[in-house]
């Protein structure tokens, strides 16, 4: 029998787009065994939408949290999934954090629980993004390397979830997630031929404030001073975006100037930094 898999879809605000995204959870070839929408004190009409599909779909359902308004990059979303995440109990092999501004293919579910299903080091596992450009055409969406998953829908081995201590409500908690799967020994697997539609364009919500944790992310995964620079001067050419390095540098050294604790063990913190080491030495070699 394959494994159980449930979904939890923190929304705020998302009337536009949630509706589009429960019709493609709905439509999959393999169906979840309980989807959990959380209404993220939504001033909008986001929890009617979801609750006219419960309605129809009894193993979906909708409860309301509430919370501060401001919408900064990790904390709020992270701790709406855990609202749902506590409603769910034990009887799952398998859970999604599944944003509400998507459309996922039809076998996108049948394709991911396989992968769990074949090989218990499965920690992990996803498509990729795929956003509309000027051109009306779905082109990948550039921000993120292809051996990661982006934060937007990612499907962990509950036992792996655990074992990781779970999503930090913070930036960085979709890197943080994945560098400590690696520290436990979990396999991370993405395919590139599942392409999720995000209809939003990640950070489209974020509020000014919000440019200065990118840098205070950094530091918070252990990533010290060179690692920083050499991801916050990737990052800001990867949105076009120059200026944005310098941002993310002063987020870092207020950071540290500020000694705020890090998301990660001493120990944790090493193997990240030797493991971005890795990555990079691998990605020159290939270049060269």
């Amino acid at each position: 029998m394959k494994p159980k898999y449930v979904v939890v879809i923190p929304a705020h605000n998302e009337a536009q787009y949630i509706g589009l995204t429960l019709q493609s959870v709905v439509e999959q070839t393999a169906p979840p065994y309980k989807v959990v929408v959380v209404d993220d004190n939504s001033t909008d009409t986001t929890e009617s939408v979801a609750r006219e599909f419960a309605k129809k779909h009894p193993y979906i359902h909708v409860i309301k949290n509430v919370s501060n308004a401001a919408h900064l990059p990790g904390s709020k979303v992270i701790r709406a999934f855990q609202t749902g995440f506590d409603t769910l109990g034990k009887d799952f092999e398998i859970v999604v954090k599944l944003d509400a501004d998507l459309i996922l293919p039809s076998d996108y579910f049948e394709t991911i629980v396989s992968y769990f299903d074949d090989d218990m080091a499965v920690g992990m596992a996803g498509g990729f993004a795929y956003i509309e450009n000027n051109k009306g055409e779905w082109i990948l969406e550039n921000l993120t390397d292809k051996d990661h998953i982006r934060g937007a829908f990612k499907a962990y081995r509950r036992a792996c979830l655990e074992e990781i201590g779970g999503l930090k409500p913070a930036m960085g908690w979709d890197t943080v997630d994945e560098l400590l799967c690696h520290y436990y020994g979990w396999k991370v697997i993405t395919d590139a031929r599942l392409q999720v539609k995000h209809l939003k364009p990640t950070g489209a919500n974020y509020n000014n404030k919000a440019r200065y944790k990118q840098g205070e992310a950094f530091y918070s995964l252990g990533y010290g001073f060179l690692i920083t620079g050499i991801s916050s001067a990737k990052l800001a050419f990867m949105k076009k975006k120059p200026l944005l390095f310098l941002d993310y540098m002063l987020g870092y050294f207020r950071a540290l100037w500020q000694r705020k604790p890090l998301l990660v063990t001493a120990d944790q913190a090493q193997f990240i930094r030797k493991y971005r080491w890795q990555k990079m030495k691998q990605k020159l070699s290939k270049t060269n």
